[in-house]
């Protein structure tokens, strides 16, 4: 089975600045890698998806403020997160579209 394991959680600022990543236990070459997160009390929410090929598409709550990345090598994937707002407190996964794998989640608090 695939693991994914989420890291790069921790307590923010608003306005502040977290980059996540996420390691695969297989390679992740030409493999679509996808972000959600999860509020208390809230469903999962959609991210942003990096494709096999580099692109990326993203939520529109995210948009301009989040960037994914990916390094094949690595068997990584990365989120920069920018400009955080209290809402995007969350439980941050990463998700496998090829293999339908979760990680475990790395929790993201934005607060002062």
């Amino acid at each position: 089975q695939v693991q994914l394991v989420e890291s790069g959680g921790g307590l923010v600022q608003p306005g502040g600045s977290l980059r996540l990543s996420c390691t695969s236990s297989t390679t992740i070459f030409g493999r679509p890698m996808s972000w959600y997160r999860q509020a208390p009390g809230k469903n999962r929410e959609f991210l942003a998806t990096i494709s096999g090929d580099g692109t990326i598409n993203y939520a529109d709550s995210v948009k301009g403020r989040f960037i994914g990345a990916r390094d094949n090598g690595k068997k990584t994937v990365y989120l920069q997160m920018n400009s955080l707002k209290v809402e995007d407190t969350a439980v941050y996964y990463c998700y496998s579209p090829w293999g339908y794998f979760w990680g475990q989640g790395t929790q993201v608090t934005v607060s002062s």
